[in-house]
């Protein structure tokens, strides 16, 4: 069965700095509906004007990922980690027992275009932790890289979760297949250009709910950048 979830059926808040689509409910915008997916609770679309950014702020009991699309986001964080992250760079914040950290886009000029993604942890109250991948453009063209993962295989980050996260890049006649286990969900996020998945054409912003189905064929890209998830 399939649930599409439209990019202008999302919540939107515009403070000025940050412009941000929330795919989920989040903050100012709540809607029963759409609570999450499974363990998936949170994929915000965020723009960061430069010279701003979220000031130091806390969270506990969550996975954070941060993908970025465009520009360049600065972290640091209460556990002394301190990096700035680009395209193609996966990062990972178990916020577990609690973290603050602080993101900003310290660029003269060009918004930082990025993805924050929440995965709710299959246990709480365990030790915060952090880590970095990058996946270059030229490991994504035309296949689903997993990058994030229960037990780091293939150089992914970690996740405190039964969940895998896929990302690729497709254009023209580039096509790839995923097969997952019975029982699972699957949740499709296209964040730039547009795709087809199983033959249902998705747009930038568009997101697609899967339950009951194994077999996924992506095709037809038209500049597509697109996260997969595999969820219990």
């Amino acid at each position: 069965m399939i649930e599409l979830r439209p990019s202008a059926d999302r919540g939107y808040a515009d403070h000025g700095w940050l412009k941000s689509f929330h795919s989920f409910s989040f903050a100012g915008y709540q809607d029963p509906r759409h609570m999450g997916f499974g363990p998936l609770r949170v994929i915000n679309e965020d723009r960061i004007a430069p010279g701003t950014g979220f000031g130091t702020h806390g969270h506990r009991d969550m996975e954070i990922i941060s993908y970025v699309f465009e520009g360049a986001l600065a972290h640091k964080d209460s556990m002394g980690n301190g990096s700035v992250i680009r395209p193609g760079d996966v990062q990972r914040m178990s916020a577990g027992r609690g973290v603050m950290h602080s993101e900003f886009n310290h660029e003269a000029a060009g918004e930082t275009h990025f993805l924050q993604i929440w995965i709710e942890p299959a246990q709480i109250g365990i030790a915060p932790g952090y880590e970095e991948r990058h996946f270059d453009a030229a490991a994504k063209r035309g296949r689903l890289v997993l990058i994030a993962s229960p037990d780091g295989a293939q150089g992914s980050v970690r996740l405190h979760q039964d969940a895998r996260v896929h990302a690729g890049l497709f254009d023209g006649d580039e096509q790839a297949d995923l097969l997952v286990a019975p029982g699972r969900r699957v949740y499709l996020h296209v964040g730039r250009g547009s795709v087809e998945i199983n033959g249902q054409r998705l747009a930038a912003g568009d997101a697609a709910k899967f339950t009951d189905e194994q077999r996924f064929r992506l095709s037809g890209g038209q500049q597509a950048e697109v996260l997969m998830f595999d969820l219990p």
